[in-house]
């Protein structure tokens, strides 16, 4: 199962991403957590891990990278370019695992003036749409800010799609529109608020679908801090379970 986590920047996606991932591994699946996001530089320090090789980097860059994918004979089988992409065939030095969670990073912005971030979006789409998973697989796909996915169509692959919506005004408009372009996918599409507190929250379900709320994360000094130190997040947050249960349901109604 593969699932989109998206929302405004500083919504606290790359957080909420990071506690679904520990919620999941401790139920024992195996979490694959995806960073596709080519600003946020902080999502490994969340999750307790060394940065991995960038696997646009491991490719090449973006210049050999588009050459390879423009390439008129078929690749080779057991390659990122092949049909499909089994979990074991990510390269070795781009995966930084802890436990049984892991990590890639697709792709950064390294450098000004070096050009669109589009080849990152290219290859977010075809590895998520070739990859093969098992059972007690789960990826967690942590996007970019905003909705430039949606038109990369980044998110085709997805089953899930989570919306992190906190206590400002611009988020409740992002909020909107991100559910009116989940009505073109297959993907199931739920509310996260963020950052809440009995004022906050009621406003923020008086602006978005209050059916689509799966939870409502009250705003956490603990967590606040270990993400403003680039510390691992071990604060205990109950509210995520939901999530992580209705995820949790679905994988066993599909694999059924």
């Amino acid at each position: 199962m593969k699932i989109a986590i998206c929302g405004k920047g500083g919504s606290g996606k790359s957080s909420i991403t990071a506690l679904l991932a520990q919620y999941l591994s401790s139920r024992g699946f195996n979490v694959l957590v995806v960073d596709a996001d080519e600003s946020n530089m902080g999502l490994h320090r969340l999750l307790g891990v060394a940065s991995p090789v960038i696997l646009l980097d491991h490719l090449g860059g973006k210049k050999a990278f588009k050459q390879k994918i423009n390439q008129k004979f078929p690749p080779p089988e057991g390659t990122l370019f092949g049909e499909k992409i089994p979990l074991s065939d990510l390269p070795a030095e781009c995966v930084a695992t802890t436990g049984n969670i892991r990590l890639i990073a697709v792709g950064k912005i390294h450098h000004a003036g070096e050009g669109c971030a589009c080849s990152i979006g290219v290859l977010s789409k075809m590895v998520l749409s070739k990859l093969v998973l098992q059972d007690k697989d789960i990826v967690l796909i942590d996007t970019e800010a905003g909705v430039e996915h949606f038109g990369r169509d980044v998110d085709a692959a997805c089953d899930i799609i989570l919306d992190v919506v906190d206590p400002a005004f611009e988020s409740f408009l992002l909020a909107e529109k991100i559910q009116k372009m989940t009505d073109n996918t297959r993907a199931a599409f739920f509310f996260i608020l963020n950052k809440t507190d009995d004022r906050s929250r009621a406003v923020m379900e008086a602006h978005v679908d209050k059916e689509k709320i799966l939870t409502a994360i009250p705003s956490s000094e603990a967590l606040f801090l270990s993400s403003l130190e680039g510390e691992p997040l071990t604060t205990a947050m109950p509210e995520i379970t939901p999530v992580g249960e209705m995820i949790i349901n679905r994988l066993s109604r599909n694999n059924q």
